[in-house]
C-alpha cells in the first residue's frame, strides 16, 4: 500500500519534483560561482585573523552585553511608562488634574512616535541631557532614550491591551470595594498584559533591531563591532554577513520563547 502511494506521489508530481531539483542545482552552483568570484576563502581567513588572533571576540562580547542591556532594560522602562500611560488614557476626565495628564502623555506619544529613535538619540545625548547638567555615558545614555521611545509605542500597545478587558471586571472590582488604582494593578492590567504579550514580543525584537544606531553615540553593540572589525580588515562582505547572522539568531530566539510563553499561558487558560 505504501509503495503504491509512493508511486502515485511521484507520478503526480513529478513535474514539480524535477523543478525543485533543477532550482537546487542552479543555486548551488550560483552560490559557487559567487564563492569563487569573491573569493569568499581569502576574505573568510582574514576575518578570522582579526577576529579570532587580534581577539576581535572581546569586542563581540561587549558589543552583545550593550546591546542586550539596552533592549531589555529600554524594554523595562518603556513597559513601566507605557502603563502608566495607558492607565491615565483610559481614566475618566472628569478633573482637570486628569485632563492636563492625558493631553501631556498625548504629547509625548506625538512626539517620541513621530521621530527617527536616532534623531532622539542624538538630541538626547548632545542637546537634552549637556543642558540638564547631566555627564551620562553612552550606554547609560542609550537605555534612558530607548525606554522613553519605547514607552510611547508600549503605551498605545498596552491601551489597546486594556480596552480588551472586559468592561465588567473592572466593574465588578469597584462593586466589591477595590479602588481604581487596585482594580486596574491587580485586575485588569495582568488580563491586559496577556492579550499583549505577542505585540510585546515584536516590540522587543524592534528594540534589539534598533540598538544599530547606538554607535551614534559611542556605544559599541554589535554593528559597531562589526564596522570597526571591517574597518581595520578593509574588508567587509564576511563581517556583515556574520552580523546578519547574529541578528537573525537572536530575533528567532526571542520569537521562540514569546511563542513558548504564549503556549504556557493558553494552557493555563484552558486548565481554568
Amino acid at each position: 500500500m505504501n509503495e503504491a502511494k509512493k508511486k502515485g506521489f511521484l507520478r503526480r508530481h513529478w513535474i514539480d519534483i524535477l523543478t525543485v531539483t533543477v532550482l537546487a542545482v542552479l543555486l548551488c552552483l550560483l552560490a559557487y560561482a559567487i564563492y569563487e568570484r569573491f573569493q569568499f576563502a581569502k576574505k573568510w581567513d582574514l576575518f578570522l585573523e582579526y577576529f579570532v588572533e587580534n581577539r576581535g571576540y572581546n569586542r563581540l562580547l561587549t558589543g552583545l552585553q550593550n546591546t542586550a542591556i539596552i533592549a531589555v532594560a529600554g524594554l523595562l522602562i518603556g513597559f513601566v511608562i507605557g502603563t502608566l500611560i495607558a492607565v491615565i488614557k483610559v481614566i475618566p476626565p472628569y478633573r482637570k488634574p486628569t485632563r492636563y495628564a492625558q493631553k501631556f502623555c498625548t504629547f509625548y506619544v506625538a512626539i517620541f512616535r513621530g521621530t527617527p529613535i536616532v534623531v532622539q538619540l542624538l538630541v538626547g545625548y548632545y542637546i537634552l541631557f549637556p543642558i540638564m547638567g547631566l555627564t551620562l555615558p553612552p550606554v547609560t545614555a542609550c537605555v534612558v532614550m530607548f525606554g522613553l521611545n519605547s514607552g510611547a509605542y508600549i503605551s498605545e500597545i498596552m491601551r489597546g491591551g486594556i480596552n480588551s478587558v472586559d468592561a465588567g471586571q473592572l466593574e465588578a472590582a469597584r462593586a466589591v470595594g477595590l479602588p481604581f488604582s487596585a482594580s486596574m494593578r491587580k485586575i485588569v492590567v495582568p488580563q491586559a498584559f496577556k492579550n499583549i504579550l505577542p505585540t510585546m514580543g515584536n516590540e522587543f525584537i524592534a528594540l534589539v533591531k534598533e540598538t544599530a544606531v547606538v554607535g551614534y553615540v559611542g556605544a559599541v553593540d554589535i554593528t559597531k563591532c562589526f564596522q570597526d572589525l571591517g574597518s581595520n580588515s578593509y574588508e567587509y562582505m564576511i563581517p556583515y554577513l556574520v552580523m546578519a547572522l547574529i541578528y537573525i539568531v537572536i530575533v528567532a530566539t526571542i520569537a521562540f520563547f514569546v511563542k513558548w510563553m504564549e503556549r504556557r499561558l493558553s494552557r493555563s487558560d484552558r486548565r481554568a
